[in-house]
């Protein structure tokens, strides 16, 4: 399947969002937690995770993505969420919430964080497709961001950034933001080509993300029935 990336006309292009639409259109559902390395479900569908620091708007992109305003609780408590969820988006592909980091302030937060469970996750899961890297368009790129990066490259995981809350941000600013994330691709090895620009609240970026989402999902036609 072709992603967006890949797209080499504009044809290929519309194909590839509407894979991605038709995928979305598709039932998510939450289905585990993990809280613990040796809890976690066993390996099955190819899986994409989210994560980035408390408050970046991972809850928000998801719901947006799904359509599903409840899906992923929003939360206003910075670093809440402590524990690995899955959410099986119509036996094609496996979407899994990571813990926020940074909120701290502190790189040294994030591989105290991530030692462990979310380390271990991001270097031996066999399914594990690709880690979405949410950063804030509003802001410039934190010093936890960069650990991430670091820790995401350290793992062999290939990462892709997306920046969030882009409806907040003037097109000047915005596009300062753009060049910096599009500098940050070039400097760390596991990092995707593409940056996608997003706004959870107006949709923009949506259908594109949700294009590059569908490339790593199975293809339709090898969903087992009932």
């Amino acid at each position: 399947m072709t992603s967006l990336a890949d797209a080499r006309d504009d044809d290929e292009r519309a194909a590839a969002l509407e894979e991605g639409r038709l995928l979305f259109c598709r039932p998510c559902n939450f289905f585990y937690a993990a809280q613990a390395l040796d809890h976690l479900p066993d390996p099955g569908l190819p899986e994409v995770a989210f994560c980035g620091r408390s408050n970046v708007g991972k809850s928000s992109i998801t719901n947006a993505l799904t359509g599903q305003n409840s899906l992923a609780r929003v939360s206003h408590t910075p670093g809440r969420t402590k524990q690995l969820n899955f959410f099986n988006l119509g036996d094609r592909l496996v979407l899994v919430d990571m813990p926020g980091y940074g909120y701290a302030k502190a790189a040294k937060s994030v591989k105290e964080d991530w030692q462990g469970l979310m380390f271990n996750f991001l270097r031996g899961r066999p399914t594990l497709r690709r880690v979405i890297l949410l950063l804030d368009a509003r802001i410039e790129t934190k010093a936890s961001d960069h650990a991430a990066m670091k820790l995401l490259t350290e793992a062999a995981v290939t990462f892709q950034i997306v920046l969030t809350k882009a409806d907040d941000v003037k097109p000047g600013p915005l596009a300062k933001r753009e060049a910096e994330a599009a500098a940050l691709v070039k400097k760390y090895t596991a990092a995707h080509p593409m940056v996608i620009t997003t706004s959870s609240e107006t949709g923009f970026g949506i259908p594109e993300l949700r294009a590059e989402l569908a490339a790593l999902a199975i293809p339709a036609e090898e969903v087992p029935e009932g």
